[in-house]
């Protein structure tokens, strides 16, 4: 059985060692439209449109503690992405950081399904940064990658399990009709329970949530990824 708490920790640690000098050193004198490779309001220490917050910018010592920590791999994506944005809400990131850790590693659902809401919320929001993040997750985790396709290219669920089936219809209706049908509810309620029911919606939503940061922000695929989202590069 896979450890997510294990499994997400030393994946991003790998992640954010890799990019945590250069990007510190990015941060240090960085302007708007410098790379040509970037739209021009976006910085290229943060490829978002607010520049990247260094330590010594930061006030209280709870924070520098989250500093740290993203700095050192608590995230998948590291200082270049929300939990980087984030730091800014020098009241509300302490908060949100918590609530998506429990809502990811405590809301009733393994591993697998856990990745497949957050894969499905992605899609629903069409943002490109969750979607390469937590699709190219996905494989670690056990989830196929022809449930990832029936994702991403918004196909029938039909011959998926009934649990994968009901994370798909539910997220698609909730968050990208506006409106769940009482058949997709009590087919959701009867596999989950209403508890597991509520996590799962709010995980969903708490990506649909970080999905709307990133779009305002403008937030940038890392260098050289394509996005494997259609219509979002």
């Amino acid at each position: 059985m896979i450890d997510r708490g294990r499994f997400i920790g030393a994946t991003a640690a790998a992640l954010a060692a890799a990019n945590a000098t250069s990007v510190q050193a990015q941060a240090l004198a960085d302007v708007p439209g410098t790379d040509p490779s970037l739209p021009k309001d976006v910085y290229a220490s943060s490829r978002n449109r607010a520049p990247l917050i260094t330590r010594d910018m930061i006030a209280s010592e709870e924070n520098k503690a989250a500093y740290d920590g993203i700095m050192h791999g608590s995230t998948i994506a590291g200082m270049q992405g929300p939990a980087g944005i984030s730091l800014y809400s020098t009241k509300i990131n302490r908060l949100t950081a918590q609530l998506n850790v429990a809502l990811r590693l405590q809301n009733g659902l393994d591993a697998r399904l856990s990745e497949l809401a957050m894969i499905v919320a992605s899609r629903e929001a069409d943002s490109a940064f969750e979607w390469n993040a937590h699709a190219s997750n996905a494989p670690h985790v056990g989830l196929e990658s022809h449930i990832v396709d029936v994702v991403r290219d918004r196909k029938p669920t039909t011959g998926l399990g009934e649990k994968e089936a009901a994370i798909i219809a539910l997220g698609r209706e909730a968050y990208g009709k506006h409106k769940v049908s009482p058949e997709t509810f009590a087919a959701a309620q009867r596999l989950f329970g209403t508890e597991t029911l509520v996590n799962l919606c709010l995980l969903m939503g708490n990506y649909m949530m970080t999905a709307g940061l990133l779009h305002a922000f403008d937030q940038q695929l890392p260098p050289g990824v394509v996005s494997t989202l259609p219509g979002s590069n």
